[in-house]
């Protein structure tokens, strides 16, 4: 492969790096906006929909959760198949990279809802200060720190795309590598720190979502094996 095939591997991403962190930002405003002014603005359509003992903070949460989880899954499937080579033929690298930073972004929002919605909750009184700080939560501190940990390298992840050409491919494949690291850690908040893992559905998911993760990622080891004496051979016979 040429050092020109190499560049263009991957194609250019869909945001540059001012539009990423505006994006950001623009998505932290809008859900501090939503959970905080809205209710002060609109005291009776919150308590219509909320009621004196309000827990749909805490359902959006847990739903949003969810979502979340199964977008970083979907996005390191994509990744994976990209390494595979499985999606050169259909969808394309190009549709592929696309889709797989657009779910990456995505999954980054509905994380960062997950975690600012809570802020409505009475109950659990999360403020912007413990949503922010790891393992400052008075709910399952550890477990709600490793989530935390958990988004900032997530956001790590995801910036990485728009830096790809100032860092290189090859730091920016190491910083990818370490979304697995995300994903584990994710995995684990919602195993201890979520309240529907009791249920058998919720367990059901993350064994089809954790285990297809895996078997993907052999496949991605196991091909690389054997694509290491493969080029050898070719350099042997061409030498």
């Amino acid at each position: 492969m040429t050092l020109k095939e190499k560049n263009e591997e991957y194609p250019d991403t869909l945001l540059s790096v001012q539009s990423f962190l505006f994006t950001v930002l623009a998505m932290a405003v809008g859900m501090l906006v939503a959970v905080v002014v809205l209710p002060t603005w609109m005291p009776n359509l919150a308590k219509s929909l909320l009621g004196p003992d309000a827990k749909v903070y805490w359902y959006l949460s847990r739903g949003t959760a969810f979502v979340s989880l199964s977008l970083l899954w979907l996005s390191m499937v994509l990744g994976l198949l990209m390494s595979n080579k499985m999606a050169r033929s259909w969808p394309g690298v190009a549709v592929s990279f696309a889709i797989h930073e657009f779910v990456s972004l995505l999954g980054l929002g509905f994380a960062m809802f997950h975690a600012i919605i809570l802020m409505g909750d009475k109950y659990i009184e999360f403020t912007l200060e413990k949503i922010a700080t790891p393992f400052a939560s008075t709910y399952e501190p550890f477990w709600v720190g490793v989530g935390q940990i958990s988004f900032y390298i997530m956001l790590l992840v995801a910036f990485s795309f728009y830096v790809r050409k100032i860092i290189g491919q090859k730091l920016w494949r190491v910083i990818h590598f370490i979304s697995f690291l995300t994903y584990l850690m994710a995995l684990l908040h919602s195993l201890a720190a979520g309240t529907d893992t009791e249920f058998v559905w919720a367990q059901q998911y993350y064994w089809v979502t954790g285990g297809s993760l895996l078997f993907f990622l052999m496949v991605r080891i196991v091909s690389s094996f054997f694509k290491e004496p493969v080029k050898r051979m070719n350099k042997s016979a061409s030498a």
